[in-house]
């Protein structure tokens, strides 16, 4: 499989090494420097699935306690806090170097029916005619070093391409309201909870970049350190990744180091599948432009 599809659906292929313990590789994430946090959520839960029998996860809540080394595989402990007769419940912790890097709990439930309702898909420019991400990043990778280039032009398994782009290296500001098309088409045919986690490995893509917009921050500028903090996700149908999705995401709120940001991800026919949220690191520091 060409265009790291192979690599991002093995990352899901955990090897069990007791009932409740996994392990994943660490390496095959979106940069070479750390692990990428959508991977180890990803894998998280996979982990939980690989304990749950006949039922979907419904939402899922992580905190990203330390960084992953993208060196050595990561282990996964799975607590099997509850099995109920609606909902099951379980607690994973990730770990590296004999320390968590992770913690996640998901829960699951039976298919029920019940009322229906949710907000409207936001009227946006359709993916057609989009540049996508890999060639916006082409078109700037000369202005990069060369240890910067090969992580930020290599081609990957899911295509990106936003609605309304800001300038890679000196943005200017601009809305926290944005909006980007995904797909994966390598997902064609996975199981409902396979979907589930290619959905929530991409989740954490361009997130918490909302709450740069506003403020003009870019990474290749300097003057910030940025990390995800946490992650929560619930989902709410159905997923087939193949297909385009829209990522509509805004961030309400910055301060005191931390952006919160939400996210909701629709199928092409306008349905919620996804709400997300997330509150990552925001930190002034005093270093140059890293181009």
């Amino acid at each position: 499989m060409s265009d790291g599809l192979g690599e991002l659906l093995a990352l899901l292929d955990l090897e069990r090494l007791e009932d409740d313990l996994f392990r994943g590789a660490g390496s095959g994430s979106e940069t070479s420097t750390r692990i990428f946090g959508g991977h180890v959520i990803a894998q998280a839960l996979s982990a939980a699935y690989g304990t749950v029998e006949g039922r979907l996860c419904h939402s899922l809540h992580a905190y990203f306690i330390r960084p992953g080394d993208p060196a050595i595989p990561v282990v996964y402990s799975v607590d099997r806090a509850r099995d109920g007769s609606s909902f099951t419940t379980r607690r994973v912790v990730a770990i590296q170097h004999g320390r968590q890097i992770l913690n996640l709990s998901a829960s699951f439930h039976i298919k029920e029916s019940g009322w229906d309702h949710q907000h409207p898909m936001p009227d946006v420019e359709g993916p057609e005619g989009l540049e996508s991400q890999l060639d916006r990043r082409s078109r700037v990778a000369e202005k990069m070093s060369a240890r910067f280039q090969k992580d930020f032009i290599r081609k990957r398994p899911i295509e990106v391409r936003e609605v309304a782009p800001l300038d890679l290296i000196d943005p200017e500001p601009a809305s926290d309201v944005n909006h980007l098309w995904f797909r994966m088409l390598g997902a064609e045919g996975a199981s409902p909870a396979r979907q589930q986690c290619l959905l929530a490995y991409a989740s954490d893509m361009n997130l918490l970049g909302s709450s740069t917009r506003p403020h003009a921050l870019s990474w290749f500028k300097g003057g910030v350190m940025s990390a995800s903090l946490d992650h929560a996700m619930w989902f709410h149908g159905p997923i087939d990744f193949s297909q385009w999705h829209l990522y509509s995401m805004d961030a309400p709120f910055t301060g005191n180091g931390r952006g919160f940001n939400r996210g909701a991800i629709y199928a092409p026919s306008g349905r919620l599948l996804a709400s997300v949220a997330q509150e990552g690191l925001l930190r002034p520091v005093a270093t140059g432009p890293k181009i």
